[in-house]
């Protein structure tokens, strides 16, 4: 990790800024760079919980490799396909301005790289620092296949924070004691739910807990005293995740590439596709201390109810006196998987640093209710019909439950003006209004299929409210809009009320993310301008809901002029 030399910026810090501005343009042309890899994706032998298992890798690493630039910086990565699969990479929130072709979302915007074949993502990373990753988006790969994107400020430019002494990747995942495909393809074949996970993991490897593990589990050296920035990602395929480290209070500074006020606390929540980033000051008695991860679970269904650890390790405590064993770890508190308290709490407590530019006047107001549901079946006792009361699991946004072509791409067809593919009459509100978190009508339980998209013009303010339902079970949606950062301006529990609670929207400083969740039996409001022109998956990061249908995507009209259009696609673009 290459140091930087940095100090405090607090928001007065911005004005001073201003002074600068021509000159840091100016630089940043200087210094940008750009950055050269090749990513092989094949299957290696992995071995975790006593088994050796045909794992599909990048570059023989799992995690992948980690990548790390610069704001201004380009990547070119030549993704090269030796695995069996088809496979694509998505780069999870980069903005990927007028550029959807490096977004990656098999039969979004790409076909899928077949086997034996390449394709090389280009693009620029435009006004963004901090923590982002990159992942497999195509079926259930992402299992394996994801690695760290870190993006520092330009030469120059400060933290806005006091600069720790080191920076360490926490890159929390899920393992599974098989070909994870093979999960999936069942659960698609029956109709129910997928196996859950054997295991958690951090930086690959399950901890002391599980067994075969223990050797291998993951440790983080530091020196008493010192202030160490933990950049911590979910990558799991399918569980948000309490996280905390033994006896060590942690301090919030960034989510999802995006800077907040700083505050401190004893644990964090994240679901799949956030990223958090905290400082660590190891201000304890030199010690050996556990970091670790399990389950918040906000579904009435069965979850992986085991725990990931890693070690905390002060260089001073590497061996105890008693015969040069190590010493035993200090574990911390957790909270339980069903604290949803605790969860709110800390996602409340989130803020940007300052004021920030958030639509006031709304263009488009879309309010989408997300949540489960069945398809009914005329042959219970089918062996594909092994859902609840012999139905099929589905997953929906105002009663549509998304399919994704398999011909070409949405954004293949839409650029090349092919007919048929998709619609763009998606539902702005349910097509029924029901009392979204009580008790509701089975007759409302089954969605309709279809490829239908959401409509937007350049440049229009657009606020969406993500309802969750009591369809089958409440849970914790993780919701992703692939191209957008968006700001976090409102949530609750219970139906949103339209006339009442946007007069508590915070207008001022609300978090900046990629990745947002519906409280349990709640609504969550999101704002944003749709000035990035192209068609943009929006989705749950929980991977078993996108095969079964909770899904849509955001085609955004071209402006005025080049720097309003979508950019060519590039020559070597997958063909299906």
């Amino acid at each position: 990790m290459e140091p930087h030399v940095l100090s405090a910026k607090p928001c007065t810090f911005y004005l001073f800024s201003c002074i600068l501005l021509i000159f840091a343009f100016l630089a940043s042309f200087a210094s940008a760079a750009i950055h050269y890899h090749e990513f092989v994706i094949e299957a290696k032998p992995v071995k975790r919980l006593c088994r050796t298992h045909s794992t599909i890798t990048v570059n023989g690493q799992y995690p992948g490799p980690t990548l790390e630039v610069r704001d201004g910086d380009t990547l070119v990565i030549k993704a090269i396909n030796k695995a069996r699969y088809n496979v694509t990479l998505h780069w999870h929130g980069v903005r990927q301005l007028r550029n959807p072709w490096a977004d990656g979302p098999e039969y979004v915007t790409q076909c899928p790289i077949q086997p034996g074949r390449s394709y090389t993502y280009q693009f620029t990373i435009q006004n963004q620092e901090g923590t982002l990753w990159w992942h497999a988006h195509s079926k259930w790969l992402r299992a394996t296949v994801y690695g760290a994107l870190i993006i520092y400020p330009k030469l120059g430019s400060p933290y806005p924070f006091p600069m720790p002494k080191r920076e360490m990747p926490v890159i929390l995942g899920e393992w599974w004691d098989r070909n994870p495909l093979d999960v999936l393809k069942l659960a698609l074949f029956t109709g129910g739910a997928p196996n859950v996970s054997d295991a958690y993991t951090i930086n690959g490897q399950p901890g002391d807990l599980y067994r075969c593990s223990s050797k291998e589990t993951a440790i983080y050296p530091v020196e008493a005293g010192e202030t160490i920035l933990l950049r911590i990602i979910n990558s799991a395929l399918n569980q948000e995740l309490y996280f905390g480290v033994a006896n060590h209070k942690l301090t919030v500074v960034a989510v999802d590439a995006s800077y907040t006020k700083p505050f401190t606390t004893n644990v964090i929540m994240i679901a799949p596709g956030q990223t958090t980033d905290v400082l660590l000051t190891a201000d304890q008695p030199p010690a050996r201390y556990y970091m670790a991860a399990h389950a918040y679970n906000t579904a009435n269904a069965a979850f992986d109810n085991t725990t990931t650890t890693a070690i905390l390790e002060y260089e001073s405590a590497h061996y105890s006196a008693k015969g040069g064993k190590y010493l035993k770890p200090i574990f911390p508190q957790l909270p339980g998987f069903n604290d949803t308290a605790t969860a709110t709490a800390f996602t409340a407590q989130l803020r940007s640093p300052c004021k920030v530019k958030v639509p006031i006047e709304i263009d488009e107001s879309l309010f989408f209710t997300v949540g489960l549901g069945l398809i009914n079946c005329k042959n219970k006792n089918s062996p594909r019909c092994q859902g609840p009361n012999g139905t099929r699991f589905a997953a929906s946004i105002n009663n549509v439950s998304f399919v994704f072509p398999r011909s070409t791409s949405l954004m293949q067809a839409y650029y090349q003006g092919q007919p048929g593919v998709f619609t763009t009459d998606f539902p702005p509100v349910p097509p029924i209004q029901f009392d979204y978190t009580g008790n509701v009508s089975r007759g409302l339980w089954q969605p309709v299929k279809g490829t239908k998209l959401v409509k937007l013009k350049f440049g229009s303010k657009v606020q969406i409210v993500f309802q969750d339902t009591s369809i089958v079970t409440v849970e914790d949606h993780p919701m992703h809009i692939h191209g957008y950062d968006f700001y976090v301006v409102g949530s609750g529990f219970g139906n949103f009320d339209p006339k009442n609670d946007p007069a508590k929207f915070n207008l001022v400083d609300p978090p900046r993310r990629n990745t947002i969740g519906t409280p349990p039996g709640g609504w969550v409001a999101i704002r944003f301008v749709a000035d990035n022109p192209g068609i943009w998956l929006l989705h749950c990061h929980l991977d078993t809901h996108l095969p079964w249908g909770l899904a849509t995507a955001l085609l955004v009209e071209n402006g005025v002029g080049k720097l309003q259009t979508v950019q060519p696609p590039p020559l070597d673009l997958p063909q299906c």
